[in-house]
């Protein structure tokens, strides 16, 4: 099991996951529907075994890339430490059983089910073919708040999607400063991303406008519901973190690009987490 969450870098879990808890108890406590211990471990669940495939996909394809690129050389694969065929058998186990899992949810979770492992899966594929690679990458962990909203809900909401579109902008943003560091390799490679088709300054001001619009996002569900100061404090400190992290990467410095992509989102993350479930169960008191 180890070298499958190296393969799989589990620990990155922490980026997406705090959003399906914001929209699980969104669903529990904005409507009569109780909570349910059952069904949280079945969100959790989902949520591991989608980003499992899609994350073991992603490296599956991309071995024969990862293993050109001095970067990556050294990943599960390329190192030899995961086979391909492995790799293979552990993205269909997954995808296999995170729609087992939304079945033991509700119908529509589990009519939705395929299309949301093909939004994960099919990242992989286009920085073949379009820079835009970055959104769809948001597209697929902004699927948590709103998927664990359905799955207690089993309906849609305007304020989940709200939260879904505040993580698709923010994962596209800092997935773009990620990709700084294989700009000058994508464009060697014929790959396709935001840094290697408009170079790191402008790449670094897309970005930023991506997270000027994730800011938006965490901002207009106050329009929507009575929040009290931890959801205020919340929004403070996520919005801190993305003008945080444009701070550490310049386009003639990118040595902090790692301290900025896991450490600063990583808390942007679980603390506007905490804020949000703070402020529910005052509200809920």
């Amino acid at each position: 099991m180890k070298k499958f969450f190296s393969l799989v870098l589990f620990a990155h879990s922490i980026f997406a996951m705090p959003f399906a808890f914001i929209g699980f108890f969104l669903g529990v406590t904005t409507t009569d529907q109780p909570f349910n211990w059952y069904l949280l471990l079945a969100v959790v669940l989902c949520m591991v075994f989608a980003r499992n495939a899609a994350m073991a996909f992603n490296r599956y394809l991309d071995r024969d890339i990862d293993a050109r690129n001095p970067r990556t050389v050294m990943r599960d694969i390329p190192s030899g430490k995961v086979s391909a065929k492995e790799a293979l058998i552990f993205v269909i186990i997954n995808g296999v059983l995170f729609i087992a899992t939304t079945y033991l949810i509700n119908p529509l979770c589990f009519y939705l089910s395929p299309v949301a492992i093909f939004v994960v899966l099919f990242y992989s594929y286009t920085k073949r073919f379009t820079a835009l690679c970055h959104l769809v990458l948001g597209l697929g962990l902004g699927l948590a708040p709103i998927g664990a909203y359905i799955a207690v809900t089993g309906q849609f909401n305007i304020v989940p999607v709200l939260y879904s579109f505040a993580v698709l902008f923010w994962v596209s943003g800092f997935d773009i400063i990620y990709a700084l560091q294989d700009e000058e390799f994508d464009r060697s490679e014929k790959l396709h991303s935001i840094p290697s088709a408009l170079g790191r300054k402008n790449a670094l001001k897309l970005s930023s406008f991506l997270h000027v619009l994730s800011a938006a996002c965490v901002i207009a569900p106050i329009y929507f519901m009575d929040f009290g100061w931890p959801y205020y404090a919340g929004v403070v400190f996520f919005c801190a973190m993305l003008i945080y992290q444009h701070r550490l990467v310049k386009p003639n410095d990118i040595s902090k690009v790692d301290r900025a992509f896991a450490t600063t989102n990583g808390y942007a993350s679980v603390v506007f987490a905490i804020c949000f479930l703070a402020d529910a169960y005052l509200r809920g008191r």
